[in-house]
């Protein structure tokens, strides 16, 4: 028993190093407010509370929310892409292309050619001259504006069609890892639940000790001063009191440790005050039909499935075979549909431009003089690969390999989980036949330190054999809740490896 508190110890200590000053803070946000009201709380109870509470799963379900959210981004690249743009460019140095004029009827003169290279009007005019070789041209005004709406529909690509059910693939993943998670809280917060009820019946139990040598050391110091014991016999029982006090102070804390550790494991304000009401006598009982049913081979049919890392490695294999095909799918064309209207305009200044001049302007003149222009067009997108280098190939390679390793995982997976079981079943079995022995010798102990007290009374016994006695019962006491912790502990890894540990309703 002492080593198995000392283990509770050493694991608990370091989350609680700063336990005073949390008690002296406000719970963190969702934690429910301590009361004065003690928390009635039986073992499924506590499950329950952890499973709503427990700040780490809170976070490993904000996975689930991420997974949705990536679900809802790809199902997004099926849907109209639209966007719009508006854009104003100041062309402060025309950009130039060169212009040949091979009619020697159609010339400019060279104050025109000059005007039309610093991007101002140049009007051909046709005369008679010489042939001129090609000049370069400024294009467009300085100012420039336009403003569009272009929009896309995909309307075949396998990736997105792969993708969409690996999506939903990995939403689930999520949830069965968040189902992992959970199952890995219950059996802490079992084995924290069994630790406490185990140190609490030992703590009455010392209670009870120390209040039968109390009374022991009474009656012999009445005695001694009757003459009919020595003070050697007085002095003896004293120190044996006196050890049983100390005894009893360090499980009164280690109780308290165990209650803050159980508080810890469920998520639980450690100001709040809890009344454990499940007995130990239930989960012994349950242990031991458990053996009854391992003996007389009705847990030998076992489905892997029921353990969660499976199903979690199932949906692994479903994410690398979608992997596979998504790569394949890079062979196939991708058609989509897209359009785009909008707006141009120019002017030489950008007061200009922003005048907006459309079709009915005019100017003085009565010459059009529209400067914004609107444009339109849709059309069918066809991308159809030809040739990547055999990068495609390659990435395909590299899936089914990933997928390759996914199914090895599977036979690792099973000879461990068989391990686990074989592991669990011999451990809960052994730990029943050390606990129904202990049972024996702690009934045997007290036999013989009742009769020790008895003709100790009498006058026919020692007191050193009362002594011997008491410290054979403490040691028969301390041997068999250490085997009780044990036993606890050897069902609930036992329920862990069968798959039984299950996520329970809320």
């Amino acid at each position: 028993m002492k080593k198995a508190f000392r283990l509770l110890l050493l694991v608990a200590a370091p989350g609680f190093l700063g336990m005073p000053t949390l008690s002296a803070q406000t719970p963190s946000t969702g934690q429910p407010v301590a009361t004065s009201t003690p928390m009635a709380l039986s073992l499924q109870q506590a499950i329950n509370y952890a499973l709503q509470n427990k700040s780490t799963l809170q976070a490993t379900r904000i996975n689930e929310k991420v997974a949705q959210a990536r679900v809802g981004e790809i199902r997004s690249a099926g849907l109209p892409q639209i966007n719009g743009a508006v854009a104003v460019t100041d062309n402060f140095k025309l950009q130039k292309a060169l212009v040949s004029f091979p009619n020697q009827q159609t010339v400019l003169t060279q104050t025109e050619v000059n005007q039309a290279q610093n991007g101002q009007e140049a009007v051909l005019t046709s005369r008679q001259g010489p042939a001129i070789p090609p000049q370069p041209f400024a294009f467009g005004l300085q100012w420039q504006g336009n403003a569009g709406v272009q929009a896309s529909q995909l309307l075949f690509n396998g990736s997105y069609l792969l993708g969409l059910k690996a999506a939903k693939v990995y939403e689930a993943l999520s949830v069965k890892q968040t189902q992992q998670s959970e199952i890995e809280v219950m059996e802490q917060v079992s084995k924290a639940y069994y630790s406490t009820l185990v140190a609490r019946e030992r703590l009455q139990l010392l209670a009870r000790n120390v209040q039968r040598l109390d009374t022991l050391l009474y009656q012999t110091k009445q005695t001694y001063k009757e003459g009919f014991v020595e003070k050697l016999d007085v002095d003896r029982l004293q120190v044996q009191v006196n050890n049983l006090k100390i005894e009893q102070q360090n499980a009164q804390r280690l109780v308290e440790l165990s209650v803050a550790l159980l508080k810890f494991q469920m998520g639980l304000d450690q100001r709040q005050p809890v009344e454990l009401t499940d007995k130990l006598d239930g989960a012994v009982v349950d242990a031991e039909a458990e053996r009854q049913r391992l003996q007389s081979g009705l847990s030998t049919d076992f489905n892997y499935s029921n353990r969660v890392e499976y199903s979690v490695l199932e949906t692994q294999r479903d994410l690398a075979v979608l992997d596979v095909r998504n790569r394949r799918a890079g062979y196939l064309p991708s058609l989509n549909l897209v359009g785009s209207y909008g707006v141009n305009g120019s002017d030489r200044t950008l007061g200009g431009l922003m005048e907006f001049r459309g079709t009915n302007s005019t100017n003085e003149q009565g010459f059009r003089n529209q400067n914004w222009f609107g444009f339109g067009s849709i059309g069918l997108q066809l991308q159809i690969p030809v040739f990547d280098g055999f990068r495609k190939k390659y990435s395909i390679e590299q899936g089914k390999l990933a997928l390759e390793q996914v199914n090895k995982g599977f036979t690792t997976l099973q000879q461990s989980i068989d391990l686990q079981r074989a592991q669990t079943q011999t451990t809960l079995q052994n730990s029943l036949d050390v606990l129904a022995n202990q049972k024996a010798n702690l009934e045997l102990a007290t036999n013989v330190a009742r009769v020790a007290k008895i003709k100790f009374q009498e006058g026919v016994g020692s007191n050193l054999e009362v002594i011997t006695a008491e410290t054979d019962l403490r040691q028969a006491q301390t041997n068999y809740y250490a085997a009780l912790y044990d036993v606890l502990v050897a069902k609930v890894d036992f329920n862990k490896a069968s798959g039984s540990l299950s996520t329970p309703s809320k």
